[in-house]
């Protein structure tokens, strides 16, 4: 069986009618599926002058073979008017000439000098470079004589594709460009690294003589641990969907890091389009900047960097007078004057984003600007009071904002966004696709797109934390270990697992439920790495305590561990906008008495407290020489090492608000490697931290409902979840293996639905809309499809004991042949 996983298409094919490169990718899938390997179509590495494409149509990365770049030509041999050297004449053909085995080899020695850095497989990586002409035979090729020239390349014909081990042998057969030698296991995972630009984005750490059992010397060896490939990641990051996609992620799983990869491959493939990537904390502009910066680079081999005149546009949400946002380039284009938060009613960030967005919706026509539009930190840009027509306004903007991908389905616009629910710090509400775009736009984000394109994504690693930080996290997050029950979670095991946990019993309430996280989705080392506990708690009497403390544990980070005081030390400290402020203020003049550089974020410099309007630094976090310290409203998408968190009896005061407990999970999960938490007083919250702590990366707990928040994640809970408030469209659901027994669906829309192997016994789907839906392996033992369309519905091997299809519409559906 084919693992879809190996074969990464990074645009959806047939598109442009590229048939020729539909019937090689076909067959590369059939002839390599069952081998260790890695294959793309349109792998993207591109010409520094950028005026025309220079991607290799196929690269295969192959275990026993090495490097395989495919040239693809769609022609026939009477297109074929001469070939010179490595010039091939075209007649009859959109271009007059070209030369295909001349571009693979310099797309294939591109690939080479990447894989050349890296010590373990300089000049190792075997390497061949085809030409596959699958509309021309080999016998039509020799009739003209074309073998018998000096520089005939090795060529798939149409002969090689009759069957998968004919293509597989004509490209074993084929001469090398490179002869390596046999890859080890270590080299092979060292090559899909390579290919991945993994080793991209993990940060360069500088070497300082450290003892062995010091905070810096577990960074050193944790990071030189050879990083494997995320084939989802990947896969994620390198296509370009024709529509519609959700990235929903646990924090550190590399949310942001892959809407930067997407966005810097479609500006460096189609420079002509108007990109805009979006997000909503004004901190993170730096960091993106310098991931879009990296990313180019690495699809140009170097050649070419990021321009902040160029078509693509890194912008803040809102904007400001300083810096273009989203929000106010739109403004500006259309003629209203934009307004600033002091202008709205609630003058909270997200609420009065919202408020600002419905009155430009209600002022103005808005223009499609953009060819695609890409939001992080999409959960912040949420709201409850502020609607436009029951719509989320900021998306709405969005959507009204880009231009149709294929001005025949004007629906389909080219809107990506990555979010964590649990991460929002204002608001605990969590729309469906419904709720953001309407009833009718709705099934734009379930199912595929073509070319096996998900159209919503659920990434469970979570990369940056250490796996008991993100185990406490959630768990605190959810209050899962309240005496008074817990705060939020899901009532279906798939949802826990789309987090990355393993939950054994049954979510019944007062059931005595397991949760377990898995290792795979926690591949951070230190944890492992570090003798002691990563997780520190202590409550004192005294604020004065607790600072004193803190001031002795960062020196300590600084003089013995050898930690830098910048982006290696972050202080967060917890509690309400007001309140949380006036505690920063206090720690850092604490801090500063105590001998310590310290930085506020938007301060002009380090070491003071007050900075006028005019002269703030509105993007900077960070100040080289001191530890910031910072509420969690500006920490949001930063990261450290050693994190410390300031003031949990801020929250603990109040340990039944969801909101604030969503403030501890977003600031542990900031950490690298290592959390203090510390406050005053005695509170129930603190035991309750205690036990979770001690409880390292499974917590027992008694499970409750209702709770004040469900969490929904994947397609299945959008159905259970959006039925039940009356709606009926799910269009292109992926709905693969779920359990819908017992359930009434009643004149459901699952047309094109995925419902393979799913479990539909006893379920009422009477006058339900299957059309061409996939039910094969499905279990329909006494399902009811009275008056149900069911025209080309897929049921080959399906279960239809006691199935019930009376009155239903039958037309071309696909049974067992027996």
């Amino acid at each position: 069986m084919i693992d879809s996983s190996q074969f990464i298409a990074t645009e959806s094919l047939g598109s442009k009618g590229e048939t020729a490169e539909r019937l090689v990718w076909e067959g590369i899938k059939a002839s390599f599926g069952e081998r260790n390997c890695l294959a793309y179509w349109r792998y993207p590495i591109f010409s520094s002058t950028g005026k025309f494409r220079k991607e290799p149509d196929i690269l295969i990365a192959d275990y026993w073979l090495g490097l395989i770049v495919i040239e693809v030509k769609g022609i026939n041999i009477e297109n074929v008017a001469a070939i010179n050297g490595h010039r091939w004449e075209y007649r009859n053909f959109y271009t007059d000439y070209g030369n295909p085995y001349q571009q693979a080899e310099n797309q294939l020695y591109s690939l080479l000098e990447y894989c050349d850095r890296e010590p373990l497989l300089n000049k190792r990586v075997t390497a061949r470079a085809m030409v596959a002409l699958p509309l021309i035979t080999q016998e039509e090729w020799q009739q003209l004589g074309f073998d018998k020239l000096p520089n005939n390349p090795p060529i798939l014909f149409k002969n090689s594709f009759s069957s998968p081990t004919s293509t597989l042998e004509s490209i074993t057969k084929a001469s090398v460009i490179r002869s390596g030698v046999g890859l080890t296991s270590t080299q092979w995972q060292l090559l899909l690294a390579v290919l991945g630009g993994t080793t991209l984005y993990i940060q360069p750490y500088r070497s300082r003589p450290t003892g062995n059992d010091t905070r810096t010397n577990i960074i050193q060896q944790a990071r030189s641990r050879l990083n494997r490939l995320d084939l989802q990641q990947e896969k994620l990051a390198k296509q370009i969907p024709p529509g519609m996609q959700r990235i929903r992620g646990v924090a550190g799983s590399g949310k942001t890091v892959i809407l930067c990869q997407k966005a810097a491959l479609m500006h460096v493939k189609y420079p002509q389009w108007r990109i805009a990537l979006v997000f909503f904390s004004r901190s993170l502009y730096e960091s993106i900047t310098q991931q879009v910066e990296r990313w180019i680079r690495y699809f140009t081999n170097g050649d070419r960097g990021y321009d902040r005149q160029s078509n693509l546009k890194i912008l803040h949400a809102w904007g400001s007078r300083e810096q273009p946002g989203f929000y106010s380039t739109i403004c500006k284009l259309t003629g209203v004057r934009p307004l600033g938060v002091n202008y709205t009613e609630l003058q909270q960030p997200n609420e009065a984003l919202a408020e600002v967005c419905v009155r430009l919706l209600e002022a103005t026509a808005i223009p499609q600007l953009y060819d695609a539009i890409l939001i992080d930190e999409g959960q912040d840009l949420i709201v409850e009071r502020w609607k436009y027509r029951d719509k989320q306004p900021f998306y709405w903007l969005a959507y009204q904002a880009l231009r149709p991908v294929n001005p025949i389905h004007p629906e389909q616009k080219r809107l990506i966004w990555a979010y964590d629910e649990l991460q929002s710090l204002d608001s605990l509400y969590t729309p469906d696709a419904c709720e953001l775009f309407g009833e009718e736009l709705g099934h734009l984000v379930t199912g595929k797109h073509s070319n096996d394109i998900n159209k919503t994504e659920i990434l469970t690693c979570c990369y940056r934390t250490p796996k008991q930080i993100i185990v406490t996290a959630h768990a605190i997050a959810m209050g899962l270990l309240r005496k008074q029950g817990m705060l939020t979670g899901s009532i279906y095991p798939e949802e826990w697992q789309a987090l990355g946990y393993q939950i054994n019993g049954n979510l019944e309430n007062g059931t005595l439920v397991t949760l377990k996280r898995h290792d795979k989705d926690s591949p951070n080392l230190v944890g492992e790495l570090w003798s002691e506990n990563i997780i520190e708690f202590n409550k004192f009497s005294t604020r004065q305590q607790e600072l004193s403390v803190l001031a002795d544990n960062i020196k300590y980070n600084l003089a013995t561990d050898k930690l830098r005081s910048d982006r290696e030390i972050l202080v967060i400290v917890l509690g309400t906008f007001y309140v949380a402020a006036e505690l920063e203020l206090e720690v850092a003049k604490f801090s500063i008495r105590q001998g310590l550089n310290i930085y506020l974020p938007t301060n002009s410099d380090i070491n003071i407290l007050y900075t006028e309007p005019d002269k703030r630094l509105p993007d900077c976090f960070w100040h080289s020489g001191a530890v910031t310290i910072s509420t969690i409203y500006r920490a949001k998408g930063q990261e450290a090492d050693m994190v410390y968190l300031v003031g949990l009896d801020n929250i603990a005061r109040q340990e039944d608000n969801l909101s604030l407990r969503h403030q501890l999970l977003v600031a542990l999960t900031r950490s690298k490697g290592w959390v203090n938490i510390s406050g005053i007083g005695d509170y129930s919250l603190y035991r309750e931290l205690e036990v979770i702590i001690a409880s390292d990366d499974t917590i027992e707990f008694t499970f409750n409902a209702p709770m004040q928040k469900t969490i929904a994640i994947g397609d299945r809970a959008e159905l259970l979840t959006g039925y039940a408030l009356g709606r009926t469209n799910f269009r292109h659901a992926n709905l693969f293996q779920a359990d819908l027994s017992e359930l009434n669906l009643a004149n459901i829309n699952l047309i094109d639905a995925n419902l393979s192997e799913a479990n539909l016994t006893n379920t009422n789907l009477s006058g339900a809309k299957l059309i061409a839906a996939n039910l094969s392996g499905a279990n329909l033992t006494n399902t009811n499809f009275t008056k149900a369309k069911l025209i080309s519905a897929n049921l080959i091997n399906a279960n239809l004991t006691n199935t019930n299809f009376t009155k239903a519409d039958l037309t071309n559906i696909i049974l067992n042949d027996n």
